[in-house]
């Protein structure tokens, strides 16, 4: 070992810097006891959650969930790391406000498709266009759950609801189309009953850099029973589920379909008949936005529902831009008075 090295493994001043400590699932479970109906999707997104943050090799307490209102807001009680449990839709300003002040936290948003796309939804779409370094879980059941089962941006037309006995006549937001829009550095999908799957894509979210948009297919069984079985029963899901993998081919169907482009159109077709792999597109996460777009637009029963990572490119981050901004500001005009600030200009006495 060189000196160089040495110096490295003692923190770079010839101090021997502390051992990092391993973690495991437990040391991220709080004391309190998840409280969601029996059967939800959410108990298996906190198991995933908590899985891969021991992994990440960041101690717990550098670790903050920020939640607004809904049944996955409760996520903050239920993880052993600090938690702030926000007001409906502002889970994402307020996480924004925390990164750019204490940059050396890992900052997650924890929401769902009514507290983020409703009355969050001019806070998501600005956090995401600033490319904050934060990472948003959005539980997409297509429903209000914890208001008892009123229709939600994401239900489908037609849907009928308490709130919609005759059938919703508003089209549905697309969360993945909305974070591209938006400029999300990284976009992707996964399902709750798909754990290994969505371990990947949230390990992959957590060490992005910028702002991480992770919408995942959660199955309210109370108020919505049943929204993906079209594509998670087992009879279909490999007809069904087209699994996003960067530089492969697009194939589903184990291998015998896949996904080739007709002019500007994705074309769902079956291998064999002068049809080949050649055929099938490459996938490429860090290709223009557009590509994104076209996979995010799919939609069974024409095509299988991608899920996966959509787009994963880097940007210049909004605290990091911040600070040298001040930075270049200190050297050419000095720290300036907060006293002078205040007496400057037009001043008026009360007296």
């Amino acid at each position: 070992m060189s000196d160089n090295d040495r110096k490295e493994a003692k923190g770079g001043n010839g101090v021997s810097a502390p051992p990092v400590q391993k973690l495991s699932r437990k040391d991220f479970q709080s004391e309190v006891d998840p409280r969601w109906c029996p059967g939800c999707g959410d108990y298996s997104i906190l198991a995933q959650v908590q899985k891969v943050l021991p992994e990440l090799g960041i101690p717990k307490e550098k670790f903050v969930f920020v939640s607004g209102i809904g049944c996955s807001s409760r996520f903050p009680y239920y993880l052993s790391t600090y938690g702030f449990h926000g007001i409906h839709g502002r889970a994402p300003a307020i996480a924004t406000g925390l990164k750019m002040t204490r940059p050396e936290l890992s900052v997650w948003v924890v929401t769902g498709d009514g507290d983020a796309l409703s009355i969050g939804g001019n806070h998501i779409i600005h956090t995401l266009r600033k490319n904050v370094d934060v990472k948003v879980l959005m539980f997409n059941n297509r429903i209000y759950g914890l208001t008892k089962g009123q229709y939600s941006p994401t239900s489908e037309l037609g849907k009928k609801a308490k709130s919609t006995p005759y059938g919703s006549i508003d089209a549905p937001f697309n969360p993945l189309l909305l974070a591209l829009g938006a400029g999300a550095t990284f976009v992707a999908r996964t399902i709750d009953v798909e754990p290994l799957h969505m371990q990947q894509v949230i390990q992959r979210a957590a060490v992005h850099k910028g702002s991480a948009f992770v919408e995942v297919f959660q199955n309210c069984n109370v108020f919505n029973d049943g929204a993906y079985l079209s594509i998670t029963e087992k009879p279909v899901k490999d007809e069904m589920q087209l699994r996003l993998e960067h530089g492969k081919p697009l194939l589903f169907a184990k291998g015998k379909k896949g996904i080739r482009l007709n002019g500007f159109r994705a074309q769902a077709v079956t291998l064999g008949n002068g049809v080949s792999e050649k055929d099938i597109l490459v996938y490429d996460e860090r290709a223009e936005a557009s590509l994104s777009v076209l996979l995010a637009e799919m939609q069974p029963p024409s095509h299988p529902m991608p899920i996966g990572v959509f787009r994963a490119v880097d940007r210049p981050v909004h605290h990091e831009l911040e600070i040298s901004q001040r930075q270049a500001v200190l050297k050419s005009k000095g720290q300036g008075s907060l006293a002078e600030l205040l007496g400057s200009g037009d001043t008026w006495v009360v007296s």
